[in-house]
């Protein structure tokens, strides 16, 4: 658990009189309600001494065994709902979605420069314009239009991991960073040190840190945090706010500018800035402006973080499990040879890689808690009284271990998701995805990045465990992200040609 710095603590302290007078009414109406089971907190802090503060997830997932599929907490006086098994989050989440659809409000979005982000965006007008404007560009049939562009970013992929393989994690990133910034902004990055990939970076790193949810429900209830002097003691979060909103900013609107005077001088290929100027009517105006900006920064956010983290513990999952890899590797082979790279023609006669993929999604979700919902009016299920204004969390890790539908979860096992006849069964493992009607618009798009990443690894590189001074292999053990995404910040691994004549020269002729 992170613990609580002094400082941070004295903080709550000071206002805990104010707060503890203004919720009493509310924990006195709780009491007469039957809200779902879940932890007693402490008055102010609620349970967030109880809570995994890092890995929230994780504690969340313990208290299954306690308190069933739908557990009620409070941190810092916000009311929260943890979903813990897929049905619940159907019944929820999608069957009553008038109910669910919404965000938190959150009061210092502009003080961290986040408000652009349309995932978090309420439910309204604003969001629907954002969302016209992502499902004109990724929608299932726009998705396959940008197919031969991944299947090119993938062939660049492998060439800078044969070049300088101990920089493969830098190298999957960089694919990341690049498919989507084509998408986006038909902008093309360079090889290395992209300015434009660089500031994006940064800008994502601190966003992260500091739109995790803990931080989020810390600042949300006790906002004068982000009013103190950067020079006051305890005043971390000021200072981190202020590198956040100048990161964005550049983010937001450097690729944007570059992308709109491409447009405007008839130079710019197809991506999502061009086709929403050429097909929104009211393009011209300055509103669409700055919801085209947002939305494309926002969809940029989304796949590079989700993209590289999927690939990242792809690898990890290779190295761990080789007898997973070396399977996968014979099923390219005896498919598509080894005399060209697999391309999307070969998806569908490729199963145990559709397992492979569907198993990384499963086996360490990348987006562990998803994002937030939000109830827009008191809600009762399976006798359960939910309340207006709760935040309603769908723990995907929990629902990656459901042993009842997962045996041995913990454990790396792609044959799960075949019927005994053989054949892929119906478990696509969508709520990687998220549910209702904030799933994520650019799934189909994702999916496709990631499955020609994958399956282009597989078929060039070996992917084996780092050794130690000594020449014995070492057993991976990174140190993972916290905050909303969870991968490996530092994994080790040693990356080994699979083909014997492969070298640049037949990587780029793969690649025309």
């Amino acid at each position: 658990m992170s613990p609580i710095s002094p400082s941070t603590l004295f903080s709550f302290l000071a206002v805990s009189a104010i707060a503890v007078l203004a919720g009493h009414a509310r924990r006195k109406q709780a009491r007469a309600l039957n809200f779902p089971p879940g932890p007693k907190g402490l008055p102010l802090l609620g349970n967030v001494l109880d809570i995994n503060t890092s890995e929230p997830w994780l504690t969340f997932t313990q208290w299954v065994a306690s308190y069933g599929d739908l557990v009620y907490c409070t941190i810092f006086g916000r009311q929260i709902v943890v979903i813990q098994t897929v049905p619940v989050a159907r019944a929820l989440l999608e069957q009553r979605s008038n109910i669910y659809s919404d965000r938190p409000p959150v009061r210092t979005t502009k003080e961290v420069g986040s408000e652009f982000n349309s995932a978090m965006l309420q439910y309204g007008e604003e969001w629907r314009l954002h969302r016209r404007i992502f499902h004109q560009s990724f929608r299932a049939e726009a998705a396959r239009n940008y197919l031969p562009n991944q299947t090119r970013k993938a062939r660049q992929l492998l060439m800078g991991i044969y070049e300088s393989p101990d920089r493969y994690q830098r190298h999957v990133e960089l694919f990341a960073s690049s498919v989507i910034m084509s998408v986006v902004y038909d902008y093309e990055t360079a090889p290395h040190d992209d300015p434009l990939v660089l500031a994006a970076e940064r800008a994502i790193e601190v966003l992260v840190k500091v739109a995790g949810p803990s931080t989020a429900a810390l600042l949300e209830a006790f906002p004068f945090l982000l009013k103190l002097p950067v020079w006051f003691p305890g005043a971390t979060f000021k200072r981190m706010a202020i590198q956040s909103k100048k990161s964005l900013h550049e983010m937001i609107d450097v690729p944007f500018r570059y992308a709109r005077d491409r447009v405007n001088s008839c130079t710019s290929g197809q991506c999502m800035i061009s086709e929403a100027i050429k097909r929104f009517p009211e393009s011209g105006s300055e509103g669409f402006e700055v919801a085209l900006k947002s939305s494309s920064a926002t969809a940029f956010i989304a796949g590079v973080e989700t993209t590289a983290s999927t690939l990242i513990i792809f690898v990890l999952a290779m190295m761990l499990y080789p007898e997973v890899q070396e399977r996968a590797q014979k099923e390219i082979d005896a498919i598509v040879g080894k005399d060209r790279l697999p391309g999307f023609g070969d998806r569908s006669s490729l199963p145990y890689v559709e397992a492979v993929l569907r198993e990384t999604l499963r086996w360490h979700p990348v987006f562990p808690l998803g994002l937030p919902h939000y109830t827009t009016k008191s809600d009762v299920y399976a006798g359960h009284y939910i309340p207006e204004g709760c935040v309603v969390l769908a723990n995907l890790w929990a629902m990656s271990r459901d042993e009842a539908k997962y045996s041995k979860a913990s454990e790396f096992i792609p044959e799960r998701f075949f019927k005994e006849d053989g054949e892929l069964n119906d478990d696509s493992i969508a709520l990687a995805f998220g549910f209702g009607r904030r799933v994520c618009v650019g799934r189909h798009f994702a999916d496709a990045s990631v499955w020609i990443a994958i399956v282009h690894l597989l078929a060039a590189f070996k992917f084996m465990k780092p050794l130690d001074e000594n020449g014995a292999e070492k057993h991976p053990d990174p140190e993972w992200s916290t905050g909303l995404i969870s991968h490996p910040l530092k994994l080790e691994c040693r990356v080994v040609p699979r083909l014997s004549g492969m070298n640049a020269a037949m990587l780029m002729e793969s690649n025309n």
